[in-house]
């Protein structure tokens, strides 16, 4: 079972399909097999956004496994979610999905130091098939730079 500090679960394709302009941290509310099973490290972020519904901002596509002691009290894996941000980032956040091409992408979620589950969300802007491969070209000029730095130290 993964330590609880290790616990930080990312979404790997939001920074591949999406340039990131802002990023927020906020609460996520779980019910008590989600947050044993998140413990677990059994959660998957792969196509998770969010979204506005009466002015409450919601996590859709985050994948909870079932915790496997749950038995008939266990949750649905992939319901979405409410997150818990104050209400001055939660209308900066409304004001912003105004503008064409933005939207609100999940990037990781993460057991902080109280024990409580933290989700970064980002606001986003999607790129273009041209733009996912310079940020691959850069990705990769970057690593062999690295690779070169280690081979002198």
């Amino acid at each position: 079972m993964p330590d609880k500090d290790k616990i930080n679960i990312r979404n790997k394709r939001a920074t591949f399909d999406y340039e990131i302009l802002d990023e927020y941290l906020a609460g996520v509310v779980l019910v008590g097999t989600e947050i044993k099973s998140l413990r677990a490290g059994k959660a998957s972020m792969v196509d998770c956004y969010c979204y506005f519904d009466r002015g409450e901002l919601w996590l859709r596509g985050l994948n909870i496994s079932e915790y496997a002691w749950g038995t008939c009290n266990n949750h649905v894996p992939k319901r979405d979610r409410k997150l818990l941000l104050n209400r001055r980032e939660l209308d900066k956040l409304q004001r912003s999905l105004n503008d064409k091409g933005l939207t609100i992408v999940g990037l990781r979620i993460f057991i902080n130091d109280r024990g409580l589950a933290k989700v970064a969300i980002g606001l986003a802007r999607g790129r273009k098939a041209y733009d996912k491969r310079e940020y691959l070209k850069a990705n990769d000029a970057r690593r062999e730079m690295d690779q070169a730095m280690k081979k002198y130290r």
